[in-house]
């Protein structure tokens, strides 16, 4: 880790490590099998501290508010320890993700899970995982290239709300009784409404009077849904 702070992944030759190690290099070689997983190590080592403040995050009522906070400690640890983030997330292979990488995306798959399960995602749990990972490492990165007097968190607070507020109902909204299946539905729906010349449905292989159908039950859910909230007043 000290010698990647100082030379970076693409200056850190397995010759250095082990000379800084005190052993031979084929030793390396038969922990690790060969830089790559060297380097692996490294990150998940480094990343350590992240991830075991991630398994111990205590989950709030508001699924939404934990994933905004859940972003900060991302930013946070990105910012503080740059070497290994940059080791994670600037030096990715296709088809490879490092095992701390790998977890910390499973963790946030299940912030997402429970949110949806409240019916407070917009979109798939798939689609807001990818999303929030592209928006936070994208960020971090780009203060990451600048100079460290110029890294301030708060640059990059509007693209954290902006992402959430786009792939989440807000709490408050939920809170004032709207059903999460008028929710789903009506989320749902504008998803594959079509636009343009483009159907995602029969793009699917539906044809269009089955496309017209699921559409229309959609529809009838939302309205039918959204009364039954409307006339009770317990959901209020």
């Amino acid at each position: 880790m000290k010698l990647l702070a100082e030379v970076g992944s693409a200056g850190l030759s397995t010759r250095a490590v082990a000379a800084a190690a005190g052993v031979q290099t084929p030793a390396l070689y038969r922990l690790f099998a060969d830089k790559d997983g060297l380097l692996d190590a490294v990150a998940s080592f480094g990343f350590e501290s992240y991830l075991a403040a991630k398994r111990a995050f205590e989950p709030s009522e508001d699924p939404v508010d934990d994933l905004r906070r859940g972003w900060d400690v991302h930013v946070e640890f990105g910012l503080s320890n740059p070497a290994i983030y940059t080791l994670m997330y600037g030096n990715t292979r296709p088809g490879h993700q490092p095992a701390a990488a790998a977890e910390n995306r499973a963790i946030l798959r299940g912030m997402l899970e429970r949110a949806n399960v409240q019916g407070l995602l917009r979109v798939s749990v798939e689609a807001a995982t990818v999303a929030i990972e592209a928006s936070t490492t994208g960020a971090v990165l780009l203060l990451l290239a600048q100079p460290e007097q110029a890294r301030h968190a708060q640059l990059i607070r509007p693209l954290r709300d902006m992402v959430l507020d786009a792939v989440t109902e807000q709490g408050a909204s939920r809170a004032a009784g709207r059903s999460p299946v008028a929710d789903r539905a009506q989320s749902l729906l504008g998803i594959i409404t079509p636009a343009g010349n483009a159907d995602p449905v029969t793009d699917a292989g539906f044809s269009v009077l089955e496309a017209g159908l699921l559409r229309e039950w959609l529809a009838r859910l939302d309205e039918a849904h959204r009364s039954t909230d409307e006339s009770n007043p317990a959901s209020r």
